[in-house]
């Protein structure tokens, strides 16, 4: 290669080189002009108080509305209704509903005709999203599980067993993991998804929560922020919990005196954006109470969520991946899940406002091409899935922002944002999304 040719070279590949530099730059200069767009806190504390106070006005009037309707037709209490709901039940209440299955068996084998369960059935066809009551619902339809059958003999013997253990945990007045009931008889059980199914199967047929049961998950979600209350009668203060946060009791029912000067709940999808924003004390600036199942939201997770939604009153705002999967865990803290449908009046928040990261985010800041990943085939089935449940089209915003994430086939993580700086986040893409309102 002539010397002429090689300065062409090295001329041609100076240039691309420098006219890629301008576009990250640009990036990088643009989102840092947005930070000069942030008006002084106390102006965005007056829009969050604000907030609060239309959350406040709006709780109470569907709390009233909520127990004129209850008053009116209690579905828990009408064996005609047509869907199911539990509810929390007393150890002395649970007691007794298993000594009478029990009874009820026992008469059956002597009178020769063998025992059968009558169990609801949780099939994936009769739960259905009810837009009235915002939710997914289990519908009232059940299905024998007799032990005279071959292909139901084991799941009647399992279900027996599971009774029974219930009913000796209820009797010590204690609690249990779901993986101490399964470690029990593991023979019987052989895989811990059954004896896990067989319990929310159980949780149906007595018309209580799982809770109620004294059989709880192990602990999970965490939280941090402005909010005090007793654990077991010990006083937790969440301000001083570290970057770690407290986890949250896997049995709510000890949970007791919540106090909390916040302005809103923030809902965080995922671990590492909940130790960013603890260990930026963020709720120091914005008084805000922040949470995390650190994934997929567990029932205790789910359940102190709307323990705190219903008596502290507060807006909720969620922060999660740009992802059909972020959306998707979304959708179970505000609607239910199938696999928990017969409990979902007890487990859904359904006024969650969805703040980020959300597909539009990326171009509205300029989140640079390489911190965006392409969808996976997966990505985009579970994306069209989305789009043709009910409460995702209830949500006009929802939607064109599912339409937008199929469209360009791009996803990313809230830690896009740190290609800014790993503090963006916290100081300048919250603080303007409040600021602004910028929530669905």
């Amino acid at each position: 290669m002539s010397e002429k040719k090689r300065r062409a070279g090295a001329a041609a590949s100076g240039a691309a080189s420098s006219s890629k530099k301008p576009r990250a730059s640009a990036a990088a200069s643009y989102a840092e002009s947005l930070r000069s767009k942030l008006r002084p806190d106390a102006s965005i504390l007056a829009t969050l108080r604000s907030l609060a106070s239309a959350s406040a006005s709006a709780s109470s009037s569907k709390s009233k509305a909520a127990e004129k309707s209850l008053a009116d037709h209690d579905p828990s209490a009408d064996p005609t209704s047509s869907y199911i709901v539990v509810a929390d039940q007393d150890t002395t209440s649970v007691t007794s509903r298993i000594n009478r299955l029990v009874l009820d068996t026992a008469r059956s084998i002597l009178s020769g005709r063998g025992f059968s369960f009558a169990v609801p059935s949780r099939t994936a066809s009769n739960q259905v999203y009810l837009p009235d009551l915002d939710r997914i619902v289990l519908l009232r339809r059940e299905s024998a599980r007799p032990f005279a059958n071959v292909a139901t003999a084991r799941k009647a013997t399992v279900t027996a067993r599971v009774l029974s253990l219930v009913h000796a945990v209820l009797r010590r007045g204690i609690h249990v993991t779901k993986r101490d009931l399964f470690y029990t008889d593991v023979k019987l059980f052989g895989d811990q998804a059954q004896s896990d199914a067989v319990l929310d199967d159980v949780s149906c047929m007595l018309g209580c929560t799982r809770s109620s049961l004294h059989v709880v998950a192990s602990e999970k979600g965490v939280v941090v922020g402005r909010l005090v209350f007793a654990d077991d009668g010990d006083r937790i203060d969440c301000t001083r919990m570290g970057v770690g946060g407290k986890a949250i009791p896997p049995n709510i029912d000890r949970v007791s005196g919540i106090e909390s000067d916040a302005l809103f709940i923030l809902l965080v999808e995922k671990d590492a954006a909940f130790m960013r924003l603890a260990e930026d004390r963020f709720y120091n600036r914005f008084p805000c109470i922040i949470l995390t199942a650190k994934g997929q939201p567990d029932v205790a997770t789910r359940l102190f969520l709307r323990r705190l939604k219903v008596e502290l009153k507060l807006p909720v705002l969620a922060l999660v991946d740009s992802d059909p999967y972020g959306l998707k865990i979304l959708s179970v803290y505000m609607c239910g899940s199938k696999n928990m449908s017969y409990d979902s009046a007890n487990l859904t928040t359904p006024d969650i406002k969805w703040l980020g990261v959300r597909p539009s985010d990326l171009d509205k800041y300029r989140v640079p091409e390489q911190c965006r990943l392409p969808m996976t085939d997966h990505d985009i089935k579970v994306g069209k899935e989305l789009l043709e449940e009910d409460f995702v089209k209830q949500n006009e915003g929802w939607v064109k922002e599912l339409e937008m994430l199929l469209r360009t086939k791009q996803k990313a993580e809230i830690q896009a944002l740190s290609s800014f700086g790993f503090q963006y986040l916290t100081e300048v893409y919250l603080p303007l999304k409040l600021q602004q309102q910028d929530w669905i």
